[in-house]
């Protein structure tokens, strides 16, 4: 059923990890989260963004997605990692599915979280996701909207794509 990586994108908060997880179990195949990747081998981003800064974590991502795209599993990234000309390349060779919302539940998300590009909260979220969504749209083999669908529906939408792939 599934050939190649299969990788998820995205906005902060919309469940990248949460969809990935339980999509790999029903696939059968591996999960990985990029975050958690840069995270067990420089520590917490919280602490590289304001230590090392945006791009020295960038680069960092770079490496996590290429080292997770080389393997036919389920991978959850980053929601800034499709501004990468690099990764952008690296996931023409994968199968990649843009998880949407329109925002609703985002508010009870994002609370009590330490995402460094998030100062003001549901308006800097919001501001980033209209910035990146173009390129969500452009990278994404296909879409799926999470906005009003269960966790259950999801996948299934999600397993129907693949299988029609």
């Amino acid at each position: 059923m599934v050939s190649k990586p299969v990788v998820l994108i995205g906005p902060m908060g919309v469940g990248k990890t949460t969809i990935g997880k339980k999509l790999a179990k029903r696939l059968g195949l591996r999960f990985v989260d990029t975050d958690a990747l840069i995270t067990q081998e420089h520590g917490a981003i919280v602490d590289i963004f304001a230590n090392e800064g945006e791009e020295q974590f960038r680069r960092y991502e770079e490496f996590a997605v290429a080292e997770a795209c080389k393997e036919i599993q389920v991978v959850a990234t980053g929601g800034g990692s499709v501004l990468s000309g690099a990764n952008q390349r690296v996931l023409e060779n994968t199968t990649v599915i843009y998880l949407s919302t329109n925002g609703q539940h985002m508010r009870a998300r994002l609370e009590n979280g330490s995402r460094p590009l998030l100062k003001d909260g549901l308006n800097d979220w919001r501001r980033i996701y209209d910035e990146r969504r173009p390129l969500y749209e452009r990278i994404a083999t296909f879409e799926i909207d999470t906005s009003a669908t269960s966790l259950s529906r999801t996948l299934d939408l999600i397993c129907e794509r693949l299988e029609g792939l």
